[in-house]
């Protein structure tokens, strides 16, 4: 992939350079404080290789979804207190540019005040870009997204990858395209209606696949068990039944619930019981994997070389009693690593924030930054912001 990159850049010709940076800045508020810096603290190595080179940076982001108008709780205000830059309230000012020095960094208010941006407006486009020499795309996780700030002004810059995205990059590219095997994916979440082209992409590669959480209520449907009242996707029993046969037809082993931990309403304080599949009753509420799934996930990881996450498998936001089948998982998969028995790679951020919970994102191979983009790049789409880096050939003014 003839990706352009801010590594290839000669040094020298970054000094004094306005350099417009998108990063990916989507990270978890509660109650006004950051619980979850991963994507922030990710960003600082281009930020810092830029500013240490004599650039003056300004970070172009997002957070959540205001749809086009300006929401207090949504400003990116938060963000450049955590990094300690200065704040500019308005992403199309341009007057603070005078005034910057080489090595500065400023962070600009949430893209997303505006329509222009998930719209792709070239105007919006036109106007983010003004004022500066080159575009930076360092926002792994909004390279999936076909957005303003991520392909619109590719148009009008000379456009690169940052560090953290040619990492991204290069490391999924090579676990996907040549991986130690025997290859074991773990594929949790809420909905297979939104993973279907995933689950038929990886029975292709992966050696084993491990179905959990309300995924794997829904293939245990269709399998003829019982789910009592709980979430699952009944209109997609025929997929998952098509799923099944393709893996068999591909000689990838197919993993699912062997039991699950369940509640009688579906809440936090509900009193947890574990159930095999066939004792599920219809007033039970399935809100995690059980005991036996646990055990046996643990097993499966025994005899892997290298493994891939995506998708908690039960509630775990709701903490240790809910997220027992997630949490453990985590923490095994943690040793295993640290103990070189196997190569690990996680990516979303359910599951990203399930290893910071339980404190062990350091012992992982590989923690992605990206959500919806690790799915759409592993599942083999093209990525609209990383096609923008390749075609774009706008030369640098030196």
């Amino acid at each position: 992939m003839a990706m352009r990159k801010i590594s290839d850049v000669n040094k020298q010709d970054l000094i004094g350079k306005y350099i417009l940076l998108r990063d990916d800045f989507n990270v978890q508020i509660v109650d006004g404080k950051i619980t979850d810096s991963f994507r922030i603290d990710k960003s600082m190595e281009t930020i810092n290789y830029l500013t240490e080179n004599g650039a003056r940076v300004v970070i172009c982001a997002h957070l959540g979804r205001p749809k086009g108008e300006y929401k207090k709780d949504l400003s990116l205000q938060i963000v450049a207190d955590y990094m300690n830059v200065p704040f500019v309230h308005d992403c199309l000012e341009k007057d603070f540019l005078h005034d910057m020095k080489n090595g500065d960094v400023v962070l600009l208010e949430n893209l997303r005040f505006y329509n222009g941006e998930e719209k792709n407006e070239d105007d919006f486009a036109k106007k983010l870009s003004d004022g500066f020499d080159l575009y930076v795309n360092d926002g792994f996780a909004v390279s999936h997204r076909n957005a303003a700030s991520v392909t619109g002004v590719t148009k009008y810059l000379p456009s690169f990858a940052g560090l953290l995205l040619t990492t991204e990059i290069e490391n999924l590219t090579n676990i996907m395209q040549h991986p130690t095997r025997p290859l074991l994916v773990f594929v949790g979440g809420g909905k297979v209606s939104t993973k279907l082209t995933l689950l038929k992409r990886l029975i292709h590669i992966a050696d084993k696949l491990v179905i959990g959480g309300a995924m794997g209520t829904t293939f245990n449907y269709a399998r003829g068990y019982n789910v009592g009242n709980s979430l699952y996707e009944p209109d997609m029993k025929q997929d998952a039944l098509d799923i099944i046969n393709l893996a068999k037809e591909n000689n990838c082993e197919l993993y699912f619930p062997l039991d699950k931990g369940v509640g009688k309403t579906f809440s936090n304080d509900a009193i947890r019981t574990n159930k095999s599949i066939d004792e599920i009753t219809d007033d039970d509420v399935i809100m995690d994997d059980g005991e036996k799934t646990i055990l046996r996930n643990a097993e499966l990881l025994k005899d892997a070389k290298t493994v891939i996450w995506n998708g908690p498998f039960g509630v775990t936001e709701w903490g240790e009693i809910w997220g027992r089948a997630s949490f453990d998982f985590a923490k095994t998969l943690a040793q295993y690593t640290r103990e070189q028995k196997l190569e690990s790679v996680v990516g979303g951020g359910d599951s990203v924030s399930v290893l910071n919970a339980c404190d062990v994102m350091q012992d992982i191979s590989y923690v992605s930054t990206g959500g919806g983009a690790f799915l759409e790049f592993i599942q083999g789409d093209i990525l609209p912001g990383i096609d923008a880096l390749v075609k774009n050939n706008i030369k640098l003014d030196l």
